[in-house]
């Protein structure tokens, strides 16, 4: 079987314990991302197999009709939202979806982000580099309020590790999130308005969906406090097209710290919040983490043996047309 795996930048696949168990197939790696559906399909079109590394690449329609030899793909993690189940559906492709690599490595990127930014780390690291000393005077944690925009896997646990800290934390989500913040004894806002407006740092830790696009609003935004802080590792289009940017520049809130992006990979710092001195931006580092990989492609290779030996796994059905 020809197995294609995209958007691997760290060439882990290979590395895989568990990569042995494909020898007896033809497997190429990219490294390197394509977008465009034309040439994503082309450069696919002889495969048999397509890995994808999380949602780094979407397989639209206008992809997979480019690729006649496409029989099965193998997801890393449950979402499919980025694969046009429909079109699988019609060509007879197998989609097959496993594998989770846990909370834990989200949550701590998103404590090394908040620490990062507010002990201004990054800048400081720089200056003695250059040569010089201390130059920026820090925020501490104690007796601040940490807002957690969604009380789900990841946003638990960054609540825990305020509480640790010291901090108050006050929640806000939906009616099943917040039953469960109350639950585990965090307070819940009481109203969305007052959630911004409270916050000295605020997590955003919602999935993305329909529901979900665009949340988070400018007029939110402009609720916070100018000395707050937002941190967003979970998906940028939770918050409204150009808010963020628009309120850094306003000054409400005064910091942010950004993990995701609307498109990427973001190539050439060719994305307005890295040029923001008010913006501490990494590259989607929440899931990339040495466990995670291993469980993700772990599933993965899983999911195409299963399938070379006729007995496909995790397999994901196209929804009913309606």
């Amino acid at each position: 079987m020809r197995i294609a795996v995209i958007d691997d930048y760290q060439d882990a696949f290979r590395q895989h314990p568990a990569f042995a168990r494909l020898a007896a197939h033809d497997v190429t790696v990219f490294t390197d991302t394509v977008k465009d559906p034309k040439a994503l399909g082309d450069r696919l079109a002889d495969a048999e197999a397509v890995v994808l590394t999380q949602q780094r690449s979407a397989l639209p329609a206008e992809a997979i009709e480019r690729m006649p030899a496409l029989r099965m793909i193998s997801q890393t993690g449950r979402n499919v939202a980025h694969i046009d189940l429909a079109a699988c559906a019609a060509r007879g492709i197998t989609v097959s979806a496993g594998g989770a690599g846990g909370p834990n490595a989200t949550a701590e990127l998103c404590w090394g982000l908040i620490l990062s930014a507010l002990r201004h780390i990054p800048e400081e690291v720089q200056r003695l580099k250059a040569g010089a000393w201390q130059h920026t005077l820090g925020t501490g944690l104690k007796d601040r309020v940490l807002g957690i925009y969604a009380y789900g896997r990841i946003g638990s646990l960054v609540a825990r590790v305020g509480q640790a800290f010291g901090m108050r934390v006050v929640c806000w989500g939906r009616e099943q999130s917040l039953a469960r913040a109350k639950a585990d004894g965090f307070e819940v806002a009481a109203s969305r308005e007052g959630f911004f407006e409270g916050a000295d740092v605020l997590s955003l830790h919602l999935p993305l969906s329909a529901a979900t696009r665009g949340i988070v609003t400018a007029a939110d935004l402009a609720r916070m406090k100018a000395s707050a802080l937002m941190v967003n590792t979970s998906r940028a289009q939770i918050v409204a097209q150009g808010a963020l940017v628009e309120a850094l520049t306003l000054g409400r809130p005064g910091r942010a710290a950004i993990d995701v992006y609307e498109e990427e990979p973001v190539i050439g710092a060719a994305h307005p919040l890295i040029s923001l001195p008010s913006a501490l931006c990494t590259p989607h580092l929440g899931y990339v983490e040495e466990s995670v990989y291993a469980a993700l492609y772990e599933a993965a290779i899983e999911q195409l043996v299963a399938y070379s030996t006729g007995a496909p796994i995790n397999v994901v059905e196209a929804p009913a047309a309606g």
